[in-house]
């Protein structure tokens, strides 16, 4: 068993279910009756208090136990955040539609306005880390919140200045207002420009291990794989693709709003909805 988790299959297999089962227990969650909301709460929140303690532990340790340790804690902590914003606990001042016509810099400011407490949120966590790290010698926790917090602004922009499938189906109830700063439109230049520069940053990794810069470890497989999924998942709000064969378990709930098979689930986790 040692040997499978050191080998490239055990890291993939690790991020690919990290990503399956992330993402379907906030998508499941969301969707229980409001009042169980303060029992889910508190138990993420006991979870995260948890994963911070891990993660601080596998800083300190550059073992393979330590790098697998770093990258789930980081999947717990990003699930807390999302649970808070996608339940209507953490997110901005601002809790209503979009003003109709609003255009411009007045689009925007209402924009950062829905997120702006959620956003703090995150800056907090990852300043968090980034103190925890200094002087230690494993940053993989520190680097997959950093991923993942890069390729969520990456899905906000998007969002923002459009692309064909918003997902805006798949909020929960009490975030309806949110598909308001969404914008369906074709794909825009800040869709090719971030596919570029995610799938550039991809490129690099692979061309890295291939000149022999870097080595194929398990840190770089799960961040490879982490970012690959990342990826795929940009794409899904240009192309059309079933997904509720995949979060299914999750999707079926008395909350779930009906419909099918819609292609923009967000990036790894839930993606917290984007200004439109």
């Amino acid at each position: 068993m040692p040997e499978y988790f050191s080998s490239i299959a055990g890291a993939v297999i690790t991020a690919l279910i990290s990503w399956w089962l992330g993402t379907g227990a906030i998508l499941w969650l969301v969707r229980l009756p409001a009042r169980r909301f303060k029992t889910s709460m508190t138990l993420l929140t006991q979870l995260w208090l948890a994963s911070v303690l891990v993660a601080a532990w596998s800083m300190r340790d550059d073992s393979v136990l330590a790098t697998y340790a770093g990258f789930v804690s980081v999947i717990v902590m990003w699930g807390w955040h999302e649970l808070a914003f996608l339940s209507g606990w953490i997110t901005g001042p601002r809790t209503q539609p979009l003003d109709e016509g609003a255009t411009g810099w007045r689009r925007f400011q209402q924009s950062v306005l829905v997120l702006l407490y959620h956003e703090l949120a995150l800056v907090a966590n990852f300043l968090l880390l980034w103190l925890m790290q200094l002087g230690q010698p494993n940053p993989v926790a520190l680097c997959t919140f950093g991923l993942l917090w890069c390729m969520r602004l990456s899905s906000k922009l998007n969002l923002y200045f459009g692309v064909p499938h918003l997902g805006e189906q798949y909020l929960p109830d009490g975030l309806g207002y949110l598909a308001s700063y969404f914008r369906r439109s074709r794909v825009t230049a800040c869709f090719y420009l971030t596919m570029v520069l995610s799938s550039g940053a991809w490129l690099w990794l692979v061309f890295e291990v291939q000149r022999g810069a870097m080595g194929v470890t398990t840190s770089w497989t799960l961040l490879a794989t982490l970012l690959g999924l990342a990826i795929v998942e940009h794409l899904l709000m240009a192309f059309s693709m079933p997904l509720q064969r995949l979060w299914g378990w999750a999707l079926n709930t008395n909350r779930s709003p009906p419909g099918a098979d819609l292609p923009a689930l967000p990036a790894v986790l839930p993606r917290s909805p984007g200004p439109r």
